[in-house]
């Protein structure tokens, strides 16, 4: 019976890891990818390798939030920790169908408040889940903001700069694929340290694997997902929300790299695909205008970021109740 709850536990979070990769972890390489910098083939290799080394080494932090950070270490059980990250993947699964950059890691949150809740809400560390909810809501801002600025009033300086400094289109062109890809791939790193703790964080949290082996089996799991299912999302960012250019993809990447690598190291699971598809219209407005907020994918997205945790924390709550602790 042990035996058996341990293949469903590793296949639950294999569920999860290979749904983060074809979902957030695939949104990471959306801009570069409509900006034609990048094959799809391309953007889901780098999304796979860079992914396992930024879960390998930069991943701890953030499994440790999930794992003990907002319930108390021991109050997830093995059967809790499965129906979490259940849950949650189940969620993000419809989101991969419906082709949706929805935010796995409040997928993810949202399935440990529900766990929390029914074991007693006064377990949950609201503290804690207020300062993560406070993230979520200022990281997508500010990526609007950044890109807003840098596509705004950088632009046009950079597009001179490239001018003045080098001899033809093709000299450019080169250059800025190079930075293209250098970023891609820090953005794809930043989300392997953040987004691994989604699928195995109540793991180790309920003791069933060590923190750096968690961090190993997620970060390949999502490199794996990158691989196998990453191409569907890479076009509802890439190529729906607006036309990009290298300049303005190069934009986005860097202020969505930076802002989730600044979230792992303070051990705050934040949404990868919510920044950079915030950074994708902050650049689409100060392109296009203003209208861009109201187009159908934008609104799609937005109302997926508010139901992913609650759908994800009911789910939780609901299956505990008919199922045995273990």
């Amino acid at each position: 019976m042990i035996e058996f709850i341990l293949i469903v536990a590793f296949t639950v979070a294999l569920f999860m890891g290979l749904n983060i990769g074809g979902n957030n972890a695939a949104a990471a390489m959306g801009a570069a990818y409509g900006a034609k910098a990048r094959t799809k083939y391309q953007a889901v290799v780098l999304i796979g390798i860079f992914s396992i080394l930024g879960a390998v080494i930069d991943g701890g932090a953030v499994i440790k939030t999930l794992g003990s950070g907002i319930l108390p270490q021991g109050m997830i059980l093995l059967s809790g920790a499965i129906v979490a990250v259940g849950a949650a993947g189940v969620t993000v699964f419809l989101a991969n169908v419906l082709r949706i950059p929805i935010s796995t890691s409040q997928a993810a949150v949202g399935s440990v408040v529900g766990i929390g809740f029914f074991y007693g809400a006064s377990g949950i560390n609201t503290e804690k889940l207020g300062y993560i909810v406070s993230w979520w809501v200022v990281t997508p801002i500010l990526a609007w903001l950044l890109a807003y600025i840098m596509g705004k009033y950088l632009y046009t300086n950079i597009l001179i700069w490239l001018a003045d400094h080098h001899d033809s289109e093709a000299s450019i062109r080169k250059s800025l694929n190079l930075l293209l890809t250098i970023s891609g791939c820090y953005v794809a790193y930043s989300a392997g340290a953040n987004n691994a703790a989604n699928a195995v964080g109540p793991f180790v949290g309920a003791g069933l694997i060590p923190s750096f082996y968690g961090a190993v089996f997620g970060g390949i799991t999502i490199g794996l997902g990158a691989l196998l299912m990453g191409g569907r999302v890479l076009d509802t960012v890439g190529k729906e929300i607006t036309e990009l250019c290298v300049i303005r993809a190069t934009f986005v990447e860097f202020i969505s790299a930076g802002l989730v690598h600044i979230a792992s190291i303070q051990g705050i699971p934040v949404s990868l695909g919510e920044i950079v598809a915030a950074g994708v219209i902050g650049i689409g407005c100060a392109n296009s205008g203003m209208h861009i907020v109201r187009s159908e994918t934008v609104k799609k997205i937005v109302l997926a970021w508010f139901v992913s945790p609650l759908l994800a924390g009911i789910l939780a709550f609901a299956i505990l109740n008919f199922i045995p602790r273990i």
